[in-house]
């Protein structure tokens, strides 16, 4: 029984950046009014910096309450209402989103107040290469089974059994694993590993 791996890098290709608006006013009515007047400035430096209308997705307001509470109880009084929406760009351009994402301070210098967490980058032919990978390690668990088999004096026989483990999308050259596997998605270039357990007859 042996392991073989094998591993391949890649670069992302497809991009989901989430954007968060947040506003609190005095009021209801100026609180969506505020963060209406956000998106739309939000929308204008993703349109102004390269990104199509049909690549954002703008999210319902939501709103809540912000209570009074003296002594950790609850007044009745409200401070203010916090409102809150999302805006969702979807592209294939990841250098794009990666450029807006740095300069968003530009926009944030206006007084838009946005929760940028960085854009998630994937692999969107993932698929493919683990099968591509997975017939590799195949191969790597083979070529070791034949040198350990080979030192004894034996040879190596039929396939009796193998078990794939769990696919680890990494940073480029990272050696991090988990046990359920990893899939980074917050930078650009990735390392793709498989690792499968492989056993064999001997002669």
């Amino acid at each position: 029984t042996v392991t073989g791996t094998a591993s391949e890098n890649d670069t992302a290709d497809k991009a989901v950046w989430t954007l968060n608006l947040n506003e609190s006013q005095k009021t209801l009515a100026s609180s969506v009014s505020t963060i209406d007047a956000s998106a739309s400035a939000l929308k204008k430096y993703l349109l102004t910096g390269g990104i199509t209308e049909d690549q954002i997705e703008l999210g319902p307001i939501n709103s809540n309450a912000i209570m009074e509470y003296v002594n950790g109880n609850q007044t009745g009084r409200i401070l203010s209402y916090q409102a809150y929406r999302s805006v969702t760009v979807r592209t294939k351009d990841v250098q794009l989103v990666a450029k807006l994402s740095n300069n968003i301070g530009t926009l944030l210098a206006t007084g838009v107040n946005v929760g940028n967490y960085g854009p998630a980058y994937y692999l969107s032919t993932l698929d493919k290469m683990r099968a591509k990978l997975l017939a590799s390690a195949m191969k790597d668990a083979k070529e070791r089974a034949t040198a350990i088999t080979e030192a004894v004096g034996g040879k190596v026989g039929a396939l009796v059994s193998v078990s794939s483990g769990p696919t680890q999308v990494t940073t480029k050259n990272s050696l991090d694993r988990a046990a359920g596997g990893i899939y980074d998605v917050s930078t650009i270039e990735k390392t793709v590993n498989v690792t499968l357990s492989a056993s064999f007859k001997t002669q």
